[in-house]
């Protein structure tokens, strides 16, 4: 009895898990300065904040400010703080190294179907 207590315990304690899913794959894009790889992984339109502007932009545009912003910051390395995960949905935050200072990044997902999709990206300086 005091076993399947437990189980039943750590199953709504613990988040579940998303088979497949791994935010090293838009990790490695970002620290490549890959804004292609990084788009690969937008949703049909992507919430981006950077230090001067913040706005919804569709995917295709969301990669060009990506990329201008890559373009602008060359990027060193990308440190992984923290990640979480809660039902469909997923965060993880960490700092982005580049020419021009550290970012702290934040990254938004949601599950669409049988897919991780970024809704919301923010550089905060």
């Amino acid at each position: 009895m005091k076993t399947i207590l437990l189980a039943l315990c750590l199953a709504i304690i613990t988040p579940a898990k998303i088979p497949g899913f791994s935010f090293s794959e838009i990790i490695k894009a970002i620290k490549s300065g890959n804004a292609k790889d990084v788009a690969k992984y937008f949703d049909n339109t992507v919430e981006i904040t950077l230090p001067n502007k913040s706005n919804t932009y569709s995917k295709s545009q969301g990669e060009m400010v990506i990329r201008d912003f890559f373009s602008l910051n060359s990027i060193k390395n990308f440190e992984l703080i923290h990640q979480s995960e809660n039902a469909a949905s997923q965060y993880c935050i960490g700092n982005l190294n580049t020419g021009n200072g550290t970012y702290r990044t934040t990254i938004y997902m949601k599950q669409k179907g049988d897919k991780q999709l970024v809704q919301e990206i923010r550089f905060e300086k």
